[in-house]
């Protein structure tokens, strides 16, 4: 996963993922304009493994959160995006410097699928957890990247067992994606989502201090 080789950084020409519009507006009086990506809503889904007694989470590489490390040590290292031809990105970093912890998501692009159907499909994927809409519990409904993006984000809710894991996981191969499973002990979780030296998500640590609050003293885990 953290061996990343050959990197170089273009500009964004077509993506099924996400598009760079500009927002004209009248606001009191004052003309303005706001550039903003158009991307999809997405989910994601905290399942809580009761035969471990663990969170489940995920562990992958992220491209952005890479290219953006580099820039933070070395400004003016995306310089390279007003070229024609994507440039070799220099310097170079570890891998590592890219691995996320984050909980199983996925982004809402089928039509026809309920938000309880892609969480299922995503925990399935990248987990290997077989669900189905009625084991989930709605979060939240909030949006993500109101700066940028504004998309719509929905988190659910999952109590899991061994038995219910009966596929890999890992990601699809076809989509590039290489997922490793964590099963975080509720031993852990708390110091593991204080932790600033853990590269995470802020969903992993909102998801955490909701569990803790919400669903352990029901369970008898406090």
């Amino acid at each position: 996963m953290e061996r990343i080789e050959g990197v170089a950084v273009g500009l964004c020409a077509r993506s099924p993922y996400l598009r760079p519009l500009t927002l004209y507006y009248r606001q009191n009086g004052t003309q303005k304009s706001w550039d903003f990506m158009k991307t999809h809503d997405s989910v994601t889904i905290l399942m809580f493994n009761s035969s471990q007694k663990s969170l489940v989470l995920v562990k992958q590489f992220r491209p952005a959160v890479y290219a953006n490390e580099v820039e933070h040590q070395f400004p003016g290292s995306l310089a390279a995006v007003d070229q024609d031809q994507p440039q070799e990105l220099q310097p170079a970093l570890p891998g590592s410097v890219g691995v996320m912890v984050e909980l199983c998501a996925g982004i809402v692009d089928q039509p026809g699928l309920s938000l309880e159907e892609v969480a299922c499909k995503e925990a399935w994927e990248e987990c290997g957890y077989h669900l189905v809409p009625s084991d989930l519990r709605r979060v939240a409904t909030y949006r993500s990247g109101v700066g940028l993006s504004g998309s719509r984000q929905t988190m659910f809710y999952a109590e899991v067992t061994d038995a219910q894991r009966s596929g890999p996981g890992g990601g699809l191969q076809e989509e590039g994606e290489l997922i490793e499973v964590l099963h975080l002990t509720l031993d852990d979780a708390q110091a593991f989502a204080d932790n600033p030296n853990i590269p995470k998500t802020l969903g992993v640590i909102f998801a955490i201090s909701w569990f803790f609050t919400q669903v352990a003293p029901h369970l008898g885990l406090q």
